[in-house]
Order: C-alpha cells, then sequence, then structure tokens
C-alpha cells in the first residue's frame, strides 16, 4: 500500500473542506476585527455570535456560557487556575484524577506552588476513577473537581455525570476536560451536572489554534490572559474569527454525522482491536473493551520498544503514536499507563491507534499484517523475549 495510512486522529484531525471553506470569507473577504464598531466589523461579529450559539446549542448550553480560546490547553488551564483563584478565599483543596492530560495535570502542579492542597485520585485497572473516591476525597476546603470526559490514551470514558452529580451535593464545581470527547459522544452540561467544559477545534475535523471553554453563569473565574475586553471582558486577545467560524462549522458537522460516524469507527475500531489480540501474542488492549470512545484502541505489546514500533511503522506508512501527543518527545512511560497498574517494562511497549471514518477495512488490514511483522521481528532480537520463550518451553 503506498499511501498513507493516518491512524492518529487522537493526535488531531483532518480539517474537513467544509470547514474550510466556511473559514475562508473571513481571511480575504469579512477580515474586520469583530470587536471593532464599524460596519465592516460588524459582519465578523455577527459570525462569532452565531458560531458562539451554534456551540451552545450542541451541548445544552446558553450562548453567553461559550467562551472561544487558543485550544484545548489554554482552556484547561484557564478553568483549574481561574477557578482556584477566584474561590481561594472558600477552600485551598482541588482533586483531580492521575490519567489527566498534562495540560491539566501540569496546572494543578502549579497551584500547589501556590499553596493549594491537590488530590490525585487513583483509577482502576481500565483507567475508571470510582465515584466513591471522588466523594471520599472530598474536605470542607474543597472548591474544584476536575476529571477528564475521555481518555486521551486509553479512550476509557469516565462516569462524568455521576461525578458531576457527587461534586454538586458537595457545593464543589465540576470542569471535565472533553478535548477527546467533544463531538465525538453527546454531551449535555445541564443533564450531565459539568460547571466548566474544555474543547478543541483539531479534534474533530476543525481547524487548529480554536478551542472553547464552556463557564456555566454564577461561575466567578480569574481571566488567564488580559489585555482587553473581548469574551465579555474575561479573556483578552483579539477573537480568531476565521477559527471561530470554523470549530463551530464543524460542531454543525459533527451533529449531522455523529451516529453515522461513531457507527463506523465502532466497526474499524473493533476489527482492528479483535484482529490484533488474535494475530499477536502476548499483548494486551488498554482501556475498558466498551466503554471507550468509538475511535480509540491502545495496545501493550510484552518485550518491544514504542519507539522502535513507531519507527518502523512509519517506514510502512502507518501514522500511530505511544500516547499523548503532547508527550511525545519524552522517553518516560506513559503516566496513563502506569496509573492503570502497567509495570514500566510492558508499559514501554505500547500504541495507541486512532481511527476515523475516512479510514477503510482495507487499511486496517493492512496494519495489522505489518504490525504482526514487526512485533515478530522486535521479538527476535530481544533477549528477554528469549529468555521467556526458554523459561515457557520447560
Amino acid at each position: 500500500m503506498d499511501k498513507i495510512i493516518y491512524l492518529d486522529n487522537a493526535a488531531t484531525t483532518k480539517t474537513d473542506s467544509e470547514v474550510f471553506k466556511a473559514m475562508l470569507p473571513y481571511f480575504e473577504e469579512e477580515y474586520g476585527n469583530a470587536a471593532s464598531i464599524y460596519t465592516f466589523a460588524g459582519h465578523a461579529k455577527k459570525a462569532v455570535e452565531a458560531s458562539r450559539r451554534t456551540i451552545a446549542d450542541f451541548i445544552g448550553a446558553k450562548s453567553d456560557e461559550i467562551y472561544f480560546t487558543s485550544g484545548g490547553s489554554e482552556s484547561d488551564n484557564w478553568a483549574v487556575k481561574g477557578v482556584a483563584l477566584s474561590y481561594k478565599n472558600k477552600g485551598n483543596h482541588i482533586i483531580t484524577s492521575k490519567i489527566e492530560h498534562h495540560a491539566i495535570l501540569h496546572a494543578f502542579e502549579f497551584l500547589e506552588k501556590q499553596g493549594f492542597e491537590v488530590t490525585y485520585l487513583d483509577v482502576d485497572e481500565n483507567g475508571f476513577v470510582r465515584p466513591k473516591d471522588v466523594e471520599k476525597a472530598i474536605r470542607p476546603t474543597t472548591t474544584l473537581i476536575s476529571v477528564m470526559f475521555a481518555n486521551n490514551e486509553i479512550g476509557t470514558i469516565e462516569p462524568v455525570e455521576e461525578i458531576g452529580k457527587i461534586a454538586h451535593e458537595h457545593g464543589v464545581i465540576f470542569h471535565t476536560d472533553a478535548v477527546q470527547a467533544f463531538a465525538h459522544v453527546p454531551i449535555d452540561v445541564n443533564r450531565m451536572n459539568i460547571d466548566l467544559l474544555s474543547a478543541s477545534g483539531h479534534k474533530f475535523n476543525g481547524p487548529k489554534g480554536i478551542g472553547i471553554l464552556y463557564i456555566r453563569n454564577g461561575i466567578k473565574i480569574t481571566s488567564l490572559i488580559h489585555g482587553g475586553s473581548q469574551e465579555k471582558g474575561r479573556r483578552g486577545g483579539t477573537q480568531n474569527t476565521p477559527g471561530i467560524v470554523g470549530i463551530a462549522k464543524a460542531v454543525e458537522l459533527a451533529s449531522q454525522r455523529m451516529d453515522a460516524r461513531r457507527a463506523k469507527e465502532t466497526a474499524l475500531r473493533d476489527r482492528l482491536i479483535d484482529r490484533v489480540l488474535a494475530a499477536i501474542p502476548y499483548t494486551r488492549l488498554n482501556g475498558d473493551r466498551s466503554v471507550r470512545l468509538s475511535n480509540n484502541a491502545n495496545f501493550s505489546f510484552r518485550f518491544i520498544e514504542g519507539e522502535s514500533l513507531l519507527i518502523m511503522l512509519d517506514q510502512k506508512g502507518i501514522c500511530g503514536s505511544s500516547g499523548s501527543a503532547c508527550t511525545s518527545g519524552s522517553l518516560d512511560p506513559s503516566h496513563v499507563l502506569l496509573a492503570i497498574g502497567l509495570p514500566h517494562e510492558i508499559a514501554h511497549g505500547s500504541l495507541r491507534l486512532t481511527v476515523s471514518a475516512d479510514n477503510t477495512e482495507e487499511e486496517i488490514d493492512y496494519t495489522v499484517e505489518a504490525l504482526k511483522k514487526i512485533v515478530e521481528r522486535l521479538r527476535s532480537m530481544s533477549p528477554l523475549y528469549e529468555d521467556f520463550l526458554k523459561k515457557n518451553a520447560k
């Protein structure tokens, strides 16, 4: 197969052609600054506000509860730091999980240096945060709980609604990092008891460099970026009108296509999982088998290094990853895989493949065959594998 097989859709997705077309006029024709008062700029302002309504409707929110950011990392940082600092007089205890994206974990580490006390919740072997552990961790001084909607590495979908309910019963604000889940699974912020939600356009066929933060009305939040009166005075900076139009168009398309896309992705994902587990011994699937994102498959292969695996897959034209794209330069094993109980030597031999509706069964089958040969070759060079075979032959 000569073409590239792209199986890293958790890292980023292709911008949909309809999204690109919707953005173009705001580069070339309607390029006015949405914050200006003259009529020409008013066209951009109308587009921004229409986009805000589209996104709000998609998650059951109000238009004035949607704020535009530069992406998921900014939204996460703003939510966590902004709420913690705003409610510091009420309490200095905040809660998160050990498998969060580093945008969350590093924000919590920053707050620890500012005097906040943080509880990092354990997860079970499939990556689930236990609601009972959340409730047990709450103190009179707890002001914020932040638990991701779905894990970006192993795909496990968390019991967000139940966690949000517990938070509200105790008068605690609940934020969820929904960067991987947004537009991939149905979300209703009211039914799910969500007070703040982060999302990023490039994870669901929108443009890069644009994200949202949903902030429930009545929630106090300190600004992260100062410098102007944009976004109701809460986030300074010229609004990215093309990006805003693009993310709203991506949401519109996701709303129309979600069911069909999820069905196709699930079929491809299950074909990939079933074939890999059947063809390659000493392999485990990471994350829950069924309560996971429709596009996510994460494997650990014993007796090999994930970096070598990725290089050899790349030589075959297959794009995958060993975990979060934000830590691709790190030699440390995934903190997520360690948190679910994998030893270092197994966590090091991991591979995340994330499909899209554009992939085909032919591509999946080609990938499995290539993967089988690569794993066999790498294991043939492993003294640990040789020792393992000798011991098990006795």
